[in-house]
């Protein structure tokens, strides 16, 4: 049966999901596209239903999944793409209980740009940085952020903190906060296990956060430049701080 009316309700629960007071009540996220889906389902990622069109299911593996066929104008309803593949996941948060990290990690420190915070988790995924922690961060389970993590938000772990969890959490864990006014991050010496830290795009590093870290470092750039994005500047100082200092993640 092809479900042709918006007003279903397994239609409506899904198109909800693109609300973050929904997604928070319910602890579910979407995910598009041939791709995404795919790996989903390879992963073993916790797969509540598949819905599409025929064309768009006959090109994932949907095994023994639930699955919910809808017509091309209800795909359009629910999709968030601005050119769907017709086929999506409504996956269920990984449940993980909060910790302190035990190898090299990172702290987004009120990142508020879902394009960012995206690429910012690809990134680490690329690296081998499984450990990313969220304070007072947008929500990364928004379409746009699942999205621009191109599937690497099913390869970290996604920790929530707090200001109060701070000094506890990293208690054993240096902080290396990314900032212009820090030494050259090409020439520093990192110690073992660190923790990276990236502040939200307008404001920097938080007060708090910075009076916590061991050391601030930056990317040198040339006086024609005034910064990078916090994606970018991540990247590069992640990089640096692992595969150029002979520390291989991967």
């Amino acid at each position: 049966m092809i479900i042709t009316s918006k007003s279903n309700p397994k239609v409506k629960e899904i198109a909800s999901l693109k609300d973050k007071k929904f997604r928070k009540k319910s602890k579910k996220y979407v995910v598009e596209g041939f791709k995404m889906v795919n790996e989903a389902i390879l992963l073993g990622k916790k797969i509540d239903v598949i819905i599409g069109t025929e064309d768009g299911l006959s090109r994932v593996k949907t095994a023994d999944l639930p699955v919910v066929t809808v017509s091309e104008q209800v795909f359009k309803f629910i999709s968030d793409a601005v050119t769907p593949q017709g086929v999506l996941a409504v996956l269920s948060e990984d449940e993980i209980s909060l910790k302190s990290p035990e190898k090299p990690c990172i702290l987004l420190d009120r990142l508020q740009d879902p394009g960012n915070l995206g690429t910012i988790i690809r990134t680490a995924c690329a690296v081998g940085v499984k450990d990313v922690y969220l304070l007072d961060c947008c929500d990364p389970y928004s379409p746009k952020t699942v999205r621009s993590s191109m599937s690497g938000i099913f390869s970290v772990n996604l920790y929530f903190i707090t200001d109060s969890d701070l000094e506890k959490i990293f208690a054993q864990t240096p902080l290396i906060v990314a900032d212009m006014d820090g030494e050259n991050v090409f020439t520093f010496n990192p110690p073992k296990k660190w923790c990276l830290v990236v502040g939200n795009e307008a404001n920097g590093v938080s007060k708090q956060v910075k009076n916590l870290a061991k050391n601030v470092v930056k990317i040198p750039m040339s006086k024609n430049s005034e910064s990078l994005n916090a994606g970018v500047s991540l990247a590069v100082t992640l990089y640096e701080l692992t595969e150029g200092k002979g520390l291989s993640l991967i």
